[in-house]
């Protein structure tokens, strides 16, 4: 999650996204880079639109809690079309995340 907090912080301050600027970030914050993580999250980002991507985010975010209200009827199947939307979503990747 550093490596995406620090690509917000650039993204906010106007900066490009790169491996120097991600790494540069990380390490003054505290926390040894991790090159491959670094490579990733740059590779993960590029060509996304950082801020329609939050935008979308805040939608998602404050519609959660009226799905949370909600009663959950009682099923044997419920707890298996969860782990399948878990396995979906793990298999999106970090691109996900932001597209």
């Amino acid at each position: 999650m550093e490596y995406i907090y620090a690509s917000l912080l650039l993204h906010s301050g106007g900066k490009e996204i790169t491996e120097e600027s991600l790494s540069k970030v990380v390490e003054a914050a505290g926390i040894q880079p991790d090159p491959v993580q670094i490579k990733a999250t740059v590779a993960a980002l590029k060509g996304i639109n950082i801020d329609e991507a939050i935008k979308k985010g805040v939608t998602v975010a404050s519609s959660a809690p009226a799905q949370v209200a909600a009663p959950q009827p009682a099923s044997a199947e419920k707890p298996k079309e969860e782990k399948k939307e878990e396995e979906e979503v793990s298999a999106e990747g970090l691109g996900a995340l932001f597209g």
